[in-house]
């Protein structure tokens, strides 16, 4: 493994001199701030109180969240409906008769990875009224009236990529707006982003400026891990800060300083014209050690831009996000003179989300499984591995470790009760990979789920239920007394295949037995092959961290066709009604919110017989002809790092194989010259056999290969 770099001790002293001289936009600034006031507990401000509990039947709801949403819906989104439905009359409603009764939408962006980040901007951006496609076609408009957006590992990077950044269309998020934006550059490599050559100058330096600001963190003191280093690699992808110009330099902070609970500060935010935000993490128990598949029971946490916490049963508690990293006991914190404020990095949280590294990383080695050894991302990470261990001491490398603000309460059911350590990791670690949890919580009162699935499950890495399936269980297992219940459902993997419903929009929970329903309906959002039978391009490896522009391009153009297309049984077209039958699945509940309820319409029943999942009736994976399952890349020959590598080395490379070249020419020549002395040799050996009596006088000289005169040994006379 190589030394540390000159461009990585530059990095290093750039960030102290950033520190000294308080620059606003740092790397270092990535480090928390070890010395705040800490704020009256006993204030009545929603701002000042640490923790706050709550019995799994009687939750509250912090009063910050609930004022926004009462905002947003009152001011936002009941103009979102009638600008999305008109008057109804297009599914065969008048709007007017619900009375001001909407549906309570939350959307759920699954992980995991690039491709699940890029998957869910495509089904985002065919949901979007400012999309002028997917409002012609019916579609464009729902994203519009969900009151939460909720994601988990590749999700949370969507999701915290679009608030940060104050809410742009999917399309220039990803892609860039030529002024504000730069859109999320994934062609240049999440790990390596310069070249396959570790020893690479700009490869050096971008990972001298990632450890730079986790040792900055660790000296505040902090413990740190690889999911600081995952969490500041893509601040430089899906936060600001940073450009083409600026990416390999320290001219910016690239995302450190980005806070969670700064978002309502952001106008969109100010204005209610965003979901409310929600971020997912799993947990490893205190007493899991080096726990790679967790149970359902471990407990699930959410971060919002108010709280961290967690709403099952064992625990039941929320913490205020601004104190997060400060230590407490009881609900108090440790030190009451001294808090910490800055712990909830953007980064970090996005980072934590998707921390896998339980999973692949044996810290032992310091290797990584998983990692293509050739596109120089497994010896990137293991120099940054090796480079973070030299330097910073820890509790774990390989879980994201946050301050335990629940240390000491609830003692009999609480897993981590008495640990003063937090081990997060990936939301999809439990295999919830689509974070439903937060969504069905009672209190929040969510009447529709749309639920965005990229998981990788089967050989070709498509969805085939298992995250619905954990989901399932989990809420019956574990949250019944806190969440709603979960909608049928198949029963089983072999079902949700045999169905056909994990490779088409599909309808769960149509027809509740209760009212109010005893679970939301559930819009399902697989991804799926293209309807036409082209080949796929959104079923990529979780382990690909570089995709170039057109790849790109055509993967989000295939998620968002799919988005756009529905499905219309045995046949390879779009649905043209399907517009309509999504609006039908939007706005069904608001039925349900009167009384007497009024009768689905003629029209939204038809495409509920379509849509719908009927246990009694199940559908068949025979109504979708003509898919092609297997992955193909769009754009081959666009290895953007390799293309570098070869440019930037072309003399070394040249020389290289003209020393090739000719040193197999001589070892081509020697072989003719040897096997033709062979030859020779063999030949006149033969000829002195045969004439050695009539010749006497003559030798065979085995190093000349000829025969020669003797040496005069005496004269004649």
């Amino acid at each position: 493994m190589i030394a540390t770099s000159k461009a990585l001790v530059l990095a290093l002293c750039l960030l102290w001199s950033h520190v000294g001289s308080g620059q606003s936009s740092s790397i270092a600034n990535y480090a928390p701030t070890v010395a705040s006031s800490c704020p009256n507990s006993s204030s009545s401000s929603a701002n000042s109180t640490f923790i706050r509990t709550f019995a799994p039947e009687s939750q509250s709801i912090n009063s910050q969240e609930q004022a926004y949403i009462s905002a947003r819906e009152s001011n936002v989104i009941a103009g979102a409906w009638s600008a999305w439905l008109g008057d109804g009359s297009g599914i065969g409603y008048n709007l007017s008769s619900f009375q001001g009764y909407f549906p309570r939408v939350g959307v759920a962006i699954g992980g995991a990875s690039l491709r699940t980040a890029q998957f869910g901007a495509g089904v985002l951006s065919a949901l979007d009224a400012r999309n002028g496609t997917a409002n012609k076609i019916g579609t464009g408009g729902l994203l519009q009236v969900a009151s939460y957006l909720a994601g988990s590992s590749g999700g949370a990077l969507l999701a915290g990529s679009l608030v940060t950044n104050d809410w742009p269309s999917p399309g220039d998020l990803v892609f860039g707006n030529g002024t504000s934006l730069s859109g999320w550059m994934l062609d240049l490599d999440l790990i390596a982003p310069s070249s396959i050559d570790v020893s690479d100058k700009e490869n050096q330096e971008y990972w001298g400026s990632i450890l730079a600001s986790v040792q900055a963190k660790a000296s505040a003191p902090m413990d740190t891990s690889m999911t600081d280093i995952w969490g500041r690699m893509v601040s430089y992808h899906f936060l600001n800060g940073t450009t083409r110009d600026n990416f390999f330099t320290n001219q910016t902070g690239h995302g450190a300083g980005e806070l969670w609970s700064h978002v309502s500060l952001l106008p969109s935010y100010q204005d209610h014209s965003i979901p409310f935000p929600i971020i997912v993490a799993d947990s490893v128990g205190s007493n899991e050690t080096n726990a790679t598949s967790l149970s359902l029971n471990n407990a699930v946490y959410e971060i919002t831009p108010q709280e961290f916490g967690s709403w099952d049963p064992q625990l039941s508690a929320m913490t205020n996000i601004a104190y997060v990293g400060t230590q407490f006991m009881n609900g108090e914190p440790t030190n009451t003179s001294s808090c910490i404020t800055g712990f909830d990095q953007v980064g970090f949280i996005m980072g934590t989300s998707g921390s896998a590294f339980n999973g692949i990383l044996d810290a032992s080695t310091g290797q990584f499984a998983g990692f293509d050894p050739e596109n120089g991302d497994a010896s990137g990470m293991q120099f940054l591995y090796q480079q973070l261990s030299s330097r910073v001491q820890t509790r774990s490398q390989t879980v994201a470790n946050w301050p335990n603000p629940f240390n000491g309460l609830n003692p009999s059911s609480f897993q981590d009760s008495d640990s003063q350590w937090l081990s997060l990791v990936d939301g999809g670690s439990n295999l919830e990979q689509v974070p439903f949890g937060s969504l069905l919580v009672k209190i929040r009162g969510i009447d529709v789920v749309v639920a965005v699935d990229a998981s990788a499950d089967d050989p070709n890495r498509w969805p085939n239920g298992t995250s619905l399936l954990s989901t399932s269980q989990r809420i019956s297992s574990v949250l019944s007394s806190s969440h709603q219940g979960f909608p049928p459902i198949p029963s089983s993997v072999q079902n949700f295949t045999s169905t056909g419903v994990n490779q088409r929009p599909t309808f769960f929970g149509c027809n509740p037995s209760q009212i109010p329903a005893e679970y939301p309906l559930v819009i399902y959002l697989p991804n799926s092959p293209p309807l036409d039978g082209s080949p796929p391009s959104t079923n990529t490896d979780d382990m690909q961290f570089a995709y170039t522009p057109l790849f790109t391009e055509v993967f989000i153009n295939q998620a968002s066709a799919n988005t756009l297309g529905g499905f219309l049984p045995n046949t390879t077209s779009p649905d043209p009604n399907w517009g309509k039958c999504l609006q039908c699945a939007a706005i069904d509940r608001a039925r349900l919110k009167l009384t007497p309820p009024p009768s689905r319409s003629d029209f939204c029943s038809q495409c509920f017989s379509q849509y719908c999942y009927d246990p009694s009736s199940p559908p068949s994976v025979q109504e979708l002809p003509g898919r092609n399952y297997v992955f193909l890349n769009p754009d081959p020959g666009g290895v953007t790092k390799v293309k570098k590598f070869l440019s930037s080395n072309e003399g070394s490379i040249i020389g290289g194989v003209v020393a090739v070249v000719c040193v197999a020419a001589g070892a081509i020549g020697f072989i003719f010259w040897w096997r033709r002395r062979q030859e020779r040799k063999s030949r006149y050996s033969r000829v002195h056999d045969l004439r050695d009596d009539d010749e006497p006088w003559k030798f065979y000289d085995s190093n000349s290969g000829e025969y020669e005169m003797p040496v005069h040994r005496m004269s004649i006379g």
